[in-house]
């Protein structure tokens, strides 16, 4: 600091002197001093541009996130010491602010990749800013830096995506290899350094509802066979102490007795299978191979069911294929799953059952169990996971609907795939995520 007043005291007084010389019109003097002032201005004009050029490149090593570069402190001018010590300063207090903000960002991206919500950020070209990994798993795919690249999944989508604008509410649907895909779309706008960004927020419309309605059977199901219980077995138990007191053994009225107490027995376990609907255990996962698994449903089902003309074969499973889940309770769903597709089949010759077993592009375990059976009605097929509907005449109507909610418990899915895209078999796909 002293060096500096020293600097201007002395250009000032240079000045001065030109100015007293000009006016006696001391043209000797005025020789020695302009240039001397000329040389003063120049000593001001080499210090400003030195400083000048020290804050460019600490301002180049910043935006180049090269957070070595420092300025020695401890050199012989003052001056020079306090202004590197001053961009010393500056420096950290630059780099801190860009790291907390680098963390923040990553914050907010672990936030949002735990948000069941799928969300793409899109800007007016249509390239994608940021996307979550729930959108990335609605959408069925692995890279997304273009909405164009939409159109390997569906048209529809890339259109509904390119012309969104901020309050938009769409829904939009298209088929995959996991099934038809029903997506809720809303759309916000926000402003972001002068570029204006929409941002997308996906719904799968199918799984929604799908947790919804076993929601509301569930409820169902607990308030009637509650509400049954409670009427039939006072009546069971009433019979039965009738059947046991003397003057029961007039023919005509034991018998009518008798019919009420099976008949309420029979009731009672009837409404007591419903109950598994509603009382299903909690899920204890664990780590369990695929393959093995499956070979040892594929015996119990032949052992269970022993049907010579159905042939039952793993056409596909990796040895190193692990899934995180209840081993037992999926063992209830595939059992159900086989059990279902040897009556699907019945008594036609060559009958074939598959399974399947592989890693998706999203890195989701899939098993398919596939049939060549008879195919599914359409008007069936869409309410074959409802509590109760069955199209057998001995069915219960549960197995599914059962079997849907345990994969659902197990943070997976299980669909039935369009007939007319599985060359003619009927598969039913059990998804782990």
């Amino acid at each position: 600091m002293k060096h500096f007043i020293f600097r201007l005291l002395v250009t000032v007084a240079l000045a001065i002197s030109c100015l007293l010389l000009f006016q006696h019109r001391n043209w000797l003097w005025m020789c020695i001093a302009v240039p001397a002032f000329c040389i003063s201005i120049w000593w001001f004009y080499r210090l400003y541009t030195y400083n000048t050029r020290k804050v460019a490149f600490l301002l180049d090593a910043i935006e180049n996130d090269d957070p070595a570069v420092r300025f020695y402190e401890h050199v012989a001018s003052d001056n020079n010491s306090l202004v590197n010590v001053m961009l010393n300063r500056i420096a950290r207090i630059l780099y801190n602010v860009k790291q907390e903000t680098a963390q923040r960002e990553k914050y907010y991206e672990l936030i949002l990749d735990f948000v069941e919500t799928g969300v793409v950020v899109l800007n007016s070209n249509g390239a994608v800013y940021q996307k979550n990994k729930e959108a990335m798993h609605l959408l069925g795919m692995d890279i997304l830096t273009h909405v164009k690249q939409l159109s390997r999944i569906s048209d529809e989508l890339r259109i509904a995506l390119e012309k969104s604008v901020p309050g938009d509410k769409l829904q939009v649907k298209f088929d995959t290899e996991r099934g038809t895909v029903h997506l809720s779309l809303r759309v916000s706008g926000i402003k972001i350094k002068d570029e204006e960004l929409r941002i997308i927020a996906l719904s799968d419309i199918n799984r929604e509802l799908d947790e919804r309605e076993i929601d509301s059977w569930i409820r169902l199901t607990r308030v009637l066979t509650h509400e049954i219980m409670n009427s039939l077995t006072p009546v069971t138990s009433l019979s039965e102490t009738l059947l046991a007191l003397p003057g029961a053994e007039h023919e005509e009225m034991r018998q009518g007795l008798e019919t009420i107490h099976t008949t309420g027995k029979g009731l009672i376990n009837f409404v007591m299978s419903y109950r598994r609907l509603t009382r299903l255990p909690s899920p204890e996962p664990s780590l369990f191979y695929v393959r093995p698994f499956l070979e040892r449903m594929i015996q119990l089902a032949q052992h269970q069911h022993p049907c010579p003309h159905i042939r039952i074969s793993l056409e596909k499973a990796q040895d190193d294929l692990i899934v995180f889940a209840d081993e037992n309770l999926i063992a209830q769903v595939v059992t159900n799953l086989l059990k279902n597709a040897i009556q699907a089949i019945g008594d036609a010759s060559d009958g074939l059952i598959s399974l399947k077993a592989y890693c998706d592009e999203q890195e989701s375990i899939r098993i398919e169990i596939a049939n060549n059976g008879p195919a599914i009605p359409q008007d069936a097929a869409e309410q074959i996971f409802v509590p109760f509907f069955t199209t057998k005449e001995d069915g219960s109507g549960i197995g599914l609907s059962l079997s849907k909610q345990i994969m659902r418990l197990s943070g997976g899915t299980l669909t039935l795939l369009p007939y007319k895209e599985t060359k003619q078999l009927t598969i039913f796909m059990l998804t782990f995520n």
